[in-house]
């Protein structure tokens, strides 16, 4: 009895993780950053428990360390993604899932992705990245959130309540991915956090699939993840504090898939606006053309901006950065155990292409070597980080 037990609980039971180890090389210095060598590991093991055919638990566990202080040197289990640096040990994902018919419901701690398009998705505003490491090579971050999802034939409604607030976490003030104007040069720069909301989001998207397409609307009444900056100069001891703060956020959005003979057309578009005073009202929307040909899949674009009222020019922003660009990735699947990927964005002022290739060997090794190219002008968002190329080498064992 007990064998069989043990058997049944195995058999509902998953778990898988691994060990990361990257590096990144900087060929130029910053004026507010002279390492040019920063090392990350990551330890992430993730599991889930299917206790009954209706309900299912899922968690994944982080402990990660750095050479650049991006992660805390504190002894603590993080839950909910507030710190300004990474956390040394923290819950990146804790849910229940309740599966009966046509009814999902997921709650807790997990990752919510909204619309269609690739490189920039403007609907996509229950995942918030880290940008400790790098602007143009971001990671998701989980959000605390109640999600029901109701399928009903070609029609599926999607309903987010999150009352916990997760923000973006921006670069560090003294760090390179932080650009120092240089009016503010000789100046010390104070980081004096965050100001957080207080009440909770909503959002709402209803998906059809129709003969040849697919469409989708979406309605956000929340606040932005990505910060503005609040100011506060003291002469006397020549230093200037900057503090986040996160402005309220409406959104409407839409997106679209037609698949066609030679390729898919994908269309994306969403409208922020805000009652905070002195924030951005805008619009984002991305066009793009995507194949898979063979082994190969192509997708290339343009994402635009339009911006109906200008606010606070101390903010961070890459969703706006990256528009009014060219967009574009390339893959390739080599064979089952090598794949490249090739991705780039080109504006006016600047530009990034960033390069990956990544071998398997054995059942358990991977090596992922790669690097990003930025140029431009000081003045574009891509361009003021044109000091930060990098090569980069990742080295990742599997269980």
């Amino acid at each position: 009895m007990i064998p069989l037990l043990l058997t049944l609980l195995a058999q509902n039971f998953e778990q898988r993780g691994f060990f990361e180890n990257d590096t990144l090389l900087y060929p130029q210095t910053a004026p507010n950053d002279s390492a040019q060598i920063v090392n990350e590991t990551l330890f992430r093991w993730e599991a889930s428990y299917k206790i009954a055919p209706w309900l299912k638990i899922s968690g994944a566990f982080d402990a990660e360390t750095d050479t650049h202080q991006q992660v805390e040197r504190a002894f603590h289990l993080d839950f909910d993604g507030r710190s300004i640096q990474r956390p040394a040990f923290s819950l990146r994902r804790y849910s229940a899932t309740l599966h009966k018919g046509k009814f999902t419901a997921e709650l807790g701690r997990q990752f919510i992705r909204w619309g269609k398009t690739d490189i920039l998705n403007p609907t996509d505003v229950f995942a918030p990245k880290d940008y400790l490491s790098s602007v143009v090579a971001p990671d998701f971050l989980g959000v605390i959130a109640a999600r029901a999802t109701i399928e009903q034939g070609n029609n599926t409604f999607d309903l987010i309540w999150q009352p916990w607030f997760t923000p973006s976490r921006t670069p560090l003030l003294d760090q390179r991915w932080t650009v120092i104007l240089p009016a503010a040069a000789g100046v010390s720069i104070q980081d004096q956090g965050a100001r957080y909301p207080g009440r909770s989001q909503f959002g709402a998207r209803w998906n059809h699939i129709g003969s040849g397409y697919e469409y989708s609307f979406c309605y956000f009444d929340g606040f932005n993840y990505l910060p503005l900056f609040s100011s506060q100069f003291n002469p006397a001891a020549n230093t200037l504090g900057l503090q986040r703060y996160y402005p309220e956020l409406r959104l409407y959005g839409a997106d679209l898939a037609v698949p066609l003979r030679w390729f898919t057309v994908k269309g994306e578009v969403a409208y922020f606006t805000s009652t905070t005073p002195d924030t951005d009202q805008y619009a984002l929307y991305v066009i793009q053309l995507e194949r898979q040909w063979k082994e190969w899949s192509f997708v290339g674009g343009y994402a635009g901006e339009v911006l109906t009222r200008a606010g606070n020019p101390l903010e961070f922003s890459p969703n706006q950065g990256f528009a009014r660009s060219f967009v574009g990735r390339a893959a390739w699947t080599i064979d089952p155990n090598r794949s490249l990927a090739i991705e780039t964005a080109v504006r006016a002022g600047g530009s990034f292409t960033r390069f990956e290739y990544s071998q398997t060997y054995g059942q358990h090794w991977r090596v992922t070597p790669g690097f990003a190219w930025i140029r431009g002008d000081m003045t574009d968002f891509i361009g003021e980080y044109r000091r930060n190329s990098y090569a980069s080498l990742a080295l990742r064992y599997s269980f």
